[in-house]
Formats: C-alpha cells, sequence, structure tokens
C-alpha cells in the first residue's frame, strides 16, 4: 500500500513543469494521523514558494478525485501532513487474499536472476565458533529471502587450504601425534590447543598404523586434518539447516594457475611493479592509501591475490549479481580486491559487500572470552545444543548487521514471552490450537465464513499489520536484512496475542466463529510462511 500511495502522488504531480523532490509515505506511529502518512506537500514548499498546507488541500482535492475505493478519508494537519485512512474493507480482503494466494501472498513477479553468495567460508582450522554463525545465518536467511523473490541462489564456500595457517595445522596435529606415541613434543608458535586437534591425531595414527611423515608440515597430514575438521563444519552448518551448493578453495586457484593470470594480466596492464625482491600493486590509483604487496620476497602471496582471483572466476561465471558476506575486521581488505578486478578491466558494480559487527556471548552476566588457537571458545555446535536451532537461528538475525550482538543465553533458553522465538511459535501454535478445537466443537468447515463480520478493533489491527507483509519483505530485499522480517512477525504476534486475550473465536454464534475461524487461518499461514523464510520452526503444538 505504500507503494500505491507513493505512486498515486507522484502520478497527480507529474506534468512536467517541475522536478518532483525526494518524499516519504509511511505508516504514522501514532493511529490517530491515519494508516499512511506523506510529507510531500512540505517538500514541496520549497519548489513551489507556496505555503505547504495549500499544496497539501491541493493534492488532498486531486486524490479524492481518483474515487480510490481503498481509500476511506484523506486529512491535512499542520504543517502539511497529508494522512491517509485506509478502508477496513480492503484490510479485510487481506483475509481471503492470504487464503487463495498461501504461500505467494504478495509476492511480486519472479525475478529471475542468478545470484551467488558468499558466507561463512571459514579455514578448516577448527570447529565454528559462535562468532561464525552470525554469517552463516545472516546468508542462509538473505538466500532465503532471495529466492522468495524467485531468484536462482548459490549458496557459496570458500576457504584457504593453501596457506601459513594450514602449515601450522599439520605441525599441531603432528605434536599431538607425539604426544599420543608417548614421545617429546611441542605445540608451534601460533599452533591449535583444541582437544579437536587430539582427536585426529588419534584418527591419523590408526589410519596409518602409527607411521608418521618425516616433515611436521606434510602436505597428506595437513589435508588428513583439514578433512576431518570440514568435515566437522559440514555438519555444523547442516544442523542448523545450512547447506551451501559449491565448496571452492584458494589451493585449486594456485594449482590451476588462476594466480598466475592474475599476475600476467595486471603486468599487461602495468598494474604491478617489482621493488625489493617483491611485486607491487598500483592500488594508489585506485583511492588507497599506498600500493599493496602482492607477492612478498619471500615469494608468498598476500592473500589480496588469491581473492582477486577467486572474485575473477565469480566474474566469469555469469551470475547477474554477488554478494559477499565478511566480518566487520575484512572492511578495508574489499577495496584492494575491487581495485585489482577494476585493474583488469572487470565490471564491479554487480558485487555486493555486506559486513556484520561481531558478536558477544554472555553467560551469567560475564563475557565468555573466544579463542580458536587456544581452544577457550565455545563451539557454534555446544551454543546450538544448548538452546537449540530455532533460537540460535532467530538470535543472529534479531539485530542489523552492523550493529554489535549481544547472545544472552539465559534469555535464550527460557520458554516464555520473554523469548521472541518462543513468542512466535506460541502464537502459530495458538492459532492451530483453535483452528483444531473448532473441529472439536464441531465446526468442520469455515470457507464459507463471512469476513464482514470482522469488525473488532483488535481484528483490523492484525489485518493492517498482516497488509504490510509485501513492503517488509520488499525491504529486505532492498536492504539484504532479514532483521525487518523478524520485527514484522514480532509485531504480528503481538497484534494476535492481542486480539486473543479480547475475543475468543468460537463462540455461541456460528457465523461470527467461522469468520474469525476463516481470519485465524489466514494469519496462521501467513506466521507459517514468515517464519519458513527465516528456517524456523512453525510448530502446532507447545
Amino acid at each position: 500500500m505504500l507503494n500505491t500511495i507513493y505512486s498515486l502522488i507522484s502520478d497527480i504531480l507529474r506534468d512536467g513543469s517541475y522536478k518532483i523532490p525526494e518524499f516519504t509515505v509511511e505508516h504514522p506511529k501514532n493511529s490517530d494521523f491515519g494508516d499512511i502518512s506523506s510529507n510531500i506537500a512540505m517538500k514541496l514548499a520549497g519548489v513551489l514558494k507556496k505555503n505547504p498546507m495549500l499544496i497539501a488541500e491541493d493534492i488532498r482535492g486531486k486524490l479524492l478525485n481518483l474515487n480510490k475505493p481503498f481509500i476511506d478519508r484523506i486529512d491535512v494537519v499542520r504543517p502539511g501532513f497529508i494522512n491517509f485512512f485506509i478502508s477496513d474493507d480492503y484490510y479485510r480482503s487481506m483475509v481471503q487474499k492470504l487464503l487463495d494466494q498461501g504461500q505467494h501472498f504478495m509476492k511480486p513477479e519472479p525475478e529471475k536472476k542468478t545470484i551467488q553468495i558468499e558466507f561463512v567460508s571459514a579455514n578448516p582450522t577448527g570447529p565454528l565458533t559462535i562468532g561464525h554463525g552470525r554469517q552463516a545465518i545472516l546468508g542462509d536467511t538473505i538466500a532465503r529471502i532471495l529466492e522468495w523473490y524467485g531468484n536462482d541462489v548459490t549458496r557459496e564456500y570458500y576457504f584457504n587450504n593453501a596457506g601459513r595457517q594450514m602449515q601450522k595445522l599439520g605441525e599441531s596435529v603432528y605434536a599431538r601425534c607425539l604426544e599420543l606415541q608417548g614421545k617429546e613434543f611441542s605445540i608451534p608458535e601460533g599452533g591449535y590447543e583444541g582437544e579437536y586437534i587430539k582427536d585426529i591425531a588419534a584418527d591419523y595414527l590408526k589410519e596409518k598404523n602409527g607411521k608418521l611423515p618425516e616433515n611436521p608440515a606434510d602436505r597428506e597430514l595437513i589435508d588428513f586434518a583439514s578433512d576431518k575438521i570440514f568435515k566437522i563444519i559440514r555438519e555444523t552448518l547442516l544442523k542448523l539447516r545450512v547447506k551451501h551448493d559449491v565448496f571452492s578453495n584458494e589451493r585449486d586457484l594456485y594449482t590451476s594457475g588462476k594466480i598466475d593470470e592474475v599476475l600476467t594480466l595486471l603486468r599487461e596492464r602495468d598494474y604491478i611493479y617489482d621493488k625489493d625482491g617483491a611485486i607491487w600493486f598500483k592500488a594508489a590509483r585506485f583511492g588507497a592509501e599506498k600500493d599493496r604487496v602482492f607477492v612478498k620476497s619471500s615469494g608468498e602471496p598476500t592473500y589480496r591475490l588469491p581473492d582477486i582471483a577467486y572474485h575473477r572466476e565469480k566474474i566469469k561465471r555469469g551470475f547477474d549479481q554477488v554478494i559477499d558476506i565478511f566480518g566487520a575486521d575484512h572492511h578495508a581488505t574489499f577495496p584492494d580486491v575491487k581495485a585489482g578486478l577494476e585493474a583488469m578491466g572487470y565490471d564491479t558494480s554487480g558485487i555486493t559487500v555486506l559486513l556484520h559487527q561481531f558478536v558477544t556471548l554472555t553467560r551469567n552476566g560475564e563475557k565468555v572470552k573466544m579463542s580458536t588457537r587456544k581452544a577457550n571458545f565455545v563451539t557454534l555446535d555446544e551454543l546450538t545444543d544448548l538452546v537449540g536451532v530455532d533460537v540460535v537461528r532467530y538470535f543472529y538475525i534479531m539485530r542489523t548487521m552492523d550493529s554489535h550482538l549481544n547472545f544472552d543465553i539465559e534469555l535464550a533458553q527460557k520458554e516464555s514471552d520473554e523469548n521472541p522465538v518462543f513468542y512466535l511459535q506460541y502464537a502459530h501454535a495458538r492459532m492451530n490450537n483453535i483452528l483444531r478445537h473448532s473441529v472439536e466443537k464441531g465446526i468442520d468447515s469455515y470457507d464459507d465464513g463471512d469476513i464482514s463480520l470482522l469488525t473488532e478493533p483488535e481484528i483490523l489491527d492484525v489485518l493492517k499489520v498482516v497488509a504490510e507483509f509485501g513492503e517488509t519483505m520488499e525491504l529486505c530485499r532492498r536492504t539484504l536484512e532479514p532483521m525487518h522480517l523478524t520485527s514484522y512477525l514480532q509485531k504480528l504476534a503481538t497484534a494476535f496475542h492481542k486480539f486473543y486475550s479480547v475475543h475468543r473465536v468460537v463462540t455461541e454464534d456460528l457465523d461470527l466463529s467461522k469468520a474469525r475461524l476463516k481470519f485465524i487461518h489466514a494469519v496462521k499461514t501467513l506466521m507459517a510462511e514468515g517464519l519458513e523464510i527465516l528456517g524456523i520452526h512453525a510448530p502446532l503444538l507447545m
């Protein structure tokens, strides 16, 4: 409805004599100011050099002449707001529309874009921690939103299995193998010390009959360890209902010659040069403070080079849109990747980078410290086992990604209205229970329910929220922020719980009962659809 009102206003102003300024059309917080309000008159005041109240009255008159049945009345209030009151019949029509369209309710024509979204991308050096969890759920939920819009989405996981971290992993497992054999050992500086390393070491010795390679950084040992860890990572993600379609790795970029191709292209275009035994990229040409080292004097490439090669492959695969989800610590990384791609002549306008802030886990009011290397961390598996998949998924997306997330375990474990996940699921289960109860009372069908009987303010308040579903999804799509949908579902559940506290559904009045049952069925359908998009179960009983 916001878009409809916006279009109506724009159409009556489009006479070509002046440029229409940017203006807002929104839902006012105070219902006394209508269902929708616009500031267009005040925005036009400076352009037309007229009193905004006079402009608002003129626009009001033109809108009324359109005779739109869904508009009940239009008010003008100082200093020039135009307030729209939408008809009750329009809101009541949402019931039948929802029942007819089901999961396609307010769904626009399919976008039919090919979209690649890369997320998690944690290196296989240890189990996923709660920090990785936010990215996992953000990525998967954004993918679900894009799929709701009819797009072909590829979920991708990219990991580094060729760098110094992997060497440290091999050395750490090697040290634990020596320990298990009763020999002298020492954990390498900067190595990994978690119990999972001992488990991998035991598995390796068992498979190799106790025989160790001469070199602690043996590639076979590293691959064995990384494969074991990657299996743990994938199982963790699947438990959270996160499934990637493609797994890419850095090592393949080297063995396939993609890294060398990037260096060759950049050298041909005069964007790299040799200095002090290293290879430098002319990043300053693209706005950076200084040029960047792409290959160190030791011959070891810096992380920017394989990242550029990987993104070059993404572009070559022909996606309409590429989305990268990174932690906030990557804010300085992508400008260099983007510069490298543009230096090779590639268009980067189709690449969207989303940065999320970090997660703090609190236990009994105290912050839990985490370090993958020192093994002083809470794994994502442990958190999921503690509070459940639905709670984990919801908590990770109930704040905007640019805000720090405080994961309160005490709140997450509560089975009460204080827990926002419980609050939503209980609303759905309560609706289902009402429908089940109606059958027990002998009402087998309510298809003929007369929605004109839905006149109570509490019902209309619920339906007003229902009518906002399409614009909420549009906001999610435009901003790639799932938080808008979690907030919407909370608003829907709140309106429903308020209705339920005031009105009975199944009463002695059969006609009224059927109308309300029809209403309940419609709202339950929408709540289930919203939870499905978030990847959260909609329970029938609680």
